[in-house]
């Protein structure tokens, strides 16, 4: 029998893409072209939101102790510190780090993880699509009902799958290294340097350093393999004076300040997410981020179509709800990369920025695009300040038996919720039993924010649905659109 859905890519987006999917019951298989987990650590950051997706199935715990991130736009530091809401991202975790934990989960959950199994081909119909790989024992074709290409920049599903990927060829050229045995002076949000040079340095872990150098006037290089940590190291001391030839790099890699999204999230059966579906510089600890959001958006969605709990329609929700964010990481990525390293001629416009960002509320706009808290969704007609926001999965509630939990705690499951306070009407609950893949629970708020509501769906992916008061369209309305047929 055919499985529901094949994940190609077995980063940390393939990864949650495959838990999400087992959570809401999909037989998911992964595929992974090396044949084994590596060291690498490209991404060594991540958001408040993704921080949070994390929280809200019980995972950000197993990543260890991290450090909060702060936050800048282009090199520009902005003051987290003013803002009511923690923006703070975390930094200091090895994309290995994270890798391994997410592996560990989907394993938990039963999810096969094929290493050593390359995609060279697929084929997809009305039914399903046919994926064909090399491996270990030869080429092997198996039939899925959906493929979803986590696959990295160079995405072969997307190529294979024809979909365009618009955008900005890399003009500036990135070296960038984890290293041990240095002690240069920390630079973790980056330092511009003349000319529109650009170093940074910040602590991982067990005494390693990740080291990002770029030279102004440097071309992308054109064999990544070819890159050696001396490269690194003579750029690094021509533009601070230091050395750091006497480290031992553990890691060496490269990037430009290419800028792209897919034309299209999804082409049939096949799906999109993380760098398959959008690339930038890693200089905003974006990447990683905004793909682990794509795979919360998308496993619940393609879980409950395969499983027949809802139409094909919800799927369209995807590349609706995900290409805008994809589009507007692009053009901010582009935005931010020009600010930092046009050079002096930009001073002014630094300036600018800087003054704009001092105050609290152009702060809180431009933290929101970079924390992922700012992001909002046209999910339904209506007023409320949450409706179409994430659901901040720390507040705090109280069961009607006297049990203290949070939002996350009850979005571990990976089920929708219905959340109604002792005052909400009756009929609410009654109506959310019709439908399948969400949980009502009864409880009253612990503290009392602004924006509480009698009641609040809240979909698997943490975002708000429908609220009482505050919504024009009915309960069942949202609990058909969102968790399809009784």
């Amino acid at each position: 029998m055919a499985r529901d859905v094949i994940v190609v890519g077995a980063g940390p987006v393939g990864l949650m893409t495959a838990g999400e999917l087992r959570l809401g019951g999909a037989d998911v298989v992964v595929y992974e072209r090396l044949p084994q987990p590596t060291r690498q650590s490209r991404g060594a950051s991540f958001t408040r939101r993704t921080a949070e997706c994390f929280e809200q199935r019980g995972l950000l715990e197993r990543l260890g102790p991290t450090e909060p991130a702060d936050s800048h736009f282009g090199g520009v530091p902005i003051d987290l510190g003013m803002l009511q809401e923690d923006h703070y991202g975390h930094r200091g975790v090895s994309q290995f780090r994270t890798e391994r934990m997410l592996e560990q989960w989907v394993g938990e959950l039963g999810v096969p993880v094929l290493r050593g199994r390359e995609v060279t081909a697929l084929r997809q119909d009305g039914e399903g699509v046919v994926v064909r790989a090399d491996g270990a024992g030869g080429p092997c074709e198996e039939r899925a009902a959906y493929l979803v290409g986590c696959d990295g920049g160079r995405s072969t599903v997307r190529r294979l799958a024809k979909i365009a990927f618009p955008g900005t060829e890399g003009r500036r050229g990135f070296l960038t290294a984890d290293v041990t045995g240095i002690a240069t002076r920390k630079r973790r949000i980056g330092e511009n340097l003349p000319g529109g040079s650009m170093v940074m340095a910040m602590d991982l872990e067990d005494g390693v350093t990740r080291v990002v150098v770029h030279e102004a006037g440097t071309p992308p290089p054109r064999d990544r393999d070819a890159v050696a940590f001396s490269d690194l190291a003579d750029a690094w001391q021509r533009l601070t004076g230091e050395s750091l030839h006497h480290g031992r790099c553990r890691w060496i890699s490269c990037f430009t300040d290419a800028s792209r999204a897919a034309a299209a999230y999804r082409s049939g059966r096949v799906f999109l997410a993380g760098d398959a579906a959008h690339v930038q510089p890693p200089a905003m600890a974006q990447g990683l981020s905004v793909g682990v959001q794509d795979a919360v958006n998308l496993g619940w969605k393609l879980a409950a179509v395969a499983a027949g709990r809802a139409g094909e329609e919800l799927l369209d929700t995807y590349h609706a709800e995900r290409h805008p964010v994809g589009a507007q990481l692009a053009r901010n990525a582009r935005a931010a990369i020009e600010l930092r390293l046009t050079g002096e001629d930009m001073d002014p416009v630094r300036e600018v920025v800087g003054e704009l960002l001092s105050h609290p509320d152009a702060a809180a706009y431009a933290a929101g695009m970079l924390s992922n808290l700012g992001v909002r969704y046209d999910l339904a007609k209506g007023d409320h300040p949450l409706l179409g926001r994430r659901m901040p999965p720390a507040r705090a509630l109280t069961l009607a038996d006297g049990t203290r939990t949070t939002v996350a705690h009850l979005l571990h499951t990976g089920r929708g919720l219905l959340l109604a306070t002792p005052g909400a009407d009756p009929h609410l609950a009654a109506a959310a039993r019709e439908f399948t893949g969400l949980d009502t629970v009864t409880a009253t708020w612990t503290s009392t924010p602004g924006e509480a509501a009698d009641a609040v769906l809240v979909r698997p992916d943490g975002y708000v649905a429908w609220t009482a008061p505050g919504t024009a369209d009915t309960l069942t309305d949202a609990l058909a659109r969102w968790f399809g047929g009784r």
